[in-house]
């Protein structure tokens, strides 16, 4: 299946990132091709 859109050589800052919605925002994020930093508690 295509991915309607790619995010190769991207960085993505998540604030939040160690469970629920952050983390499953990450998790696409990675899952897109970008570089995800994670900020949480």
């Amino acid at each position: 299946m295509e991915s309607l859109f790619g995010l190769e050589g991207k960085v993505a800052i998540v604030t939040g990132g160690s469970r629920g919605i952050g983390l499953m925002a990450a998790r696409g994020l990675l899952q897109a091709g970008a570089r995800v930093y994670i900020a949480s508690r």
